[in-house]
């Protein structure tokens, strides 16, 4: 079954404009008919409403009338008589003028205003096809701009103009959309491009070294031993960092388990087990209660205590504060090492972002990214300063549900 082509928005408003003119012009052209009619008959009633009528008058009236004007003494009653009767002549005829020029008043009347209300109607709806047309200008443009986005071009906006009415919010908020999903896209792409150099690098170790190995002839059990080592220090690498990749995405759903958990505890068994290399830590752990997952908090933690140990200098200090704000909950991990400028610590929660010098470490440079990761999806911030004489504080606030007071005054970092 063939369907009927629907009308457009733009045609169903011009004929609802229309129709609704074409209604009121037509209540319009009644009312004024209505009363123009009314007139007329008001007026000849209210001036004589027992008026006789020309076919009242006896007959042989007019045949005495005449005699009598010829008639030498001429009756007096008989003449009263007929200036009466030529009176009521000449009202009578009075009134069939009137009548007649009444009825042709109104029949001109009506024609002129059915002919009138039919070209104001087709004006109008010719007007209204233009104003539903502009009205709908946004409208079309965000179609255009819908159209031409795609995963590969975002950059398709439609920059409204005009007046600000609904329309023009609706296509505002259509290019905030455009420019939000070309941000995540192109942090997507920058993401996948970044985690597939870092996993080419320990395979590529890997065949290295394996290729080594198998082309000497010469190779000793020592020297597959040492392949061994290696491609098990590459293959670590990449479950570190796959598991990095995991973690990411597996925030990307949210939270799944909501359980109260005390920052303060979780930072304690941390340090109880960290690798700290010599470098000295400073621990105010204050209660810092908060609901989320314990295994990501764990994981929060450990990569910020990580991240404290590897960027920085031998026999350094880290200091780790846990508290509880007006705002919530509150870590702060700070550590010694480079003078970092503000302006590269904007980037260091990007993903595959390591400040300065630090491409030569092991890191992944998924460490801080998961932090931010971790405290996004419990509600919460996270945040980098440079220290001064070198070094990073980074603090993560996360809020709860009954705020408390601050138990204490944070240690100076």
């Amino acid at each position: 079954m063939k369907r009927r082509p629907r009308l457009t928005v733009r045609a169903r408003l011009t004929l609802l404009y229309t129709v609704l003119f074409a209604a009121c012009g037509a209540i319009v052209v009644g009312v004024s008919y209505t009363q123009v009619a009314r007139l007329p008959a008001q007026a000849q009633n209210s001036g004589n409403p027992r008026q006789p009528t020309f076919a009242s008058v006896p007959a042989g009236l007019a045949a005495q009338c005449q005699a009598q004007r010829q008639s030498a003494s001429p009756s007096q009653a008989i003449l009263v008589k007929c200036a009466a009767y030529f009176e009521q002549r000449a009202a009578f005829f009075r009134q069939q003028g009137a009548q007649g020029q009444r009825d042709l008043t109104l029949s001109h009347l009506l024609q002129y205003s059915l002919i009138t209300l039919a070209v104001v109607i087709a004006l109008a709806a010719i007007l209204g096809w233009i104003a539903a047309g502009r009205a709908l200008r946004p409208v079309h443009l965000i179609t255009a701009a819908a159209r031409a986005a795609s995963e590969h071009n975002l950059s398709a906006r439609v920059a409204p103009s005009g007046p600000r009415d609904e329309l023009r919010e609706l296509a505002e908020t259509f290019d905030e959309m455009l420019g939000r999903l070309q941000a995540a896209f192109e942090g997507q792409q920058r993401f996948i491009a970044n985690a597939s150099h870092e996993l080419r690098t320990p395979l590529a170790v890997v065949g290295a070294t394996v290729d080594v190995v198998l082309g000497d002839p010469g190779s000793t059990p020592g020297d597959l031993r040492e392949m061994a080592a290696d491609i098990r220090l590459a293959v670590n690498h990449a479950e570190h960092l796959i598991g990095a990749l995991l973690l990411l995405a597996r925030n990307e759903h949210g939270l799944t388990v909501r359980e109260k958990v005390d920052l303060a505890t979780v930072a304690e068994d941390v340090l109880d087990v960290a690798g700290l290399g010599g470098r000295r830590v400073h621990a105010r752990l204050e209660p810092a209660p908060i609901s989320g997952d314990p295994v990501l908090a764990e994981h929060l933690i450990s990569n910020l205590v990580d991240n404290a140990v590897r960027y920085n200098t031998v026999a350094g200090d880290i200091w780790v504060v846990t508290r509880t704000t007006p705002g919530g909950s509150e870590l702060t991990v700070a550590n010694t090492g480079a003078v970092i400028s503000p302006a590269e610590v904007r980037q260091i929660f990007e993903p595959f972002q390591r400040l300065g010098n630090r491409t030569s470490r092991d890191g992944s440079g998924l460490g801080l990214a998961i932090v931010a990761s971790i405290a996004s999806i419990h509600g919460g911030t996270a945040t980098a300063r440079p220290r001064d004489g070198g070094g990073l504080a980074v603090t993560v606030t996360i809020p709860t549900a009954n705020h408390s007071t601050a138990a204490g005054a944070c240690t100076t970092i």
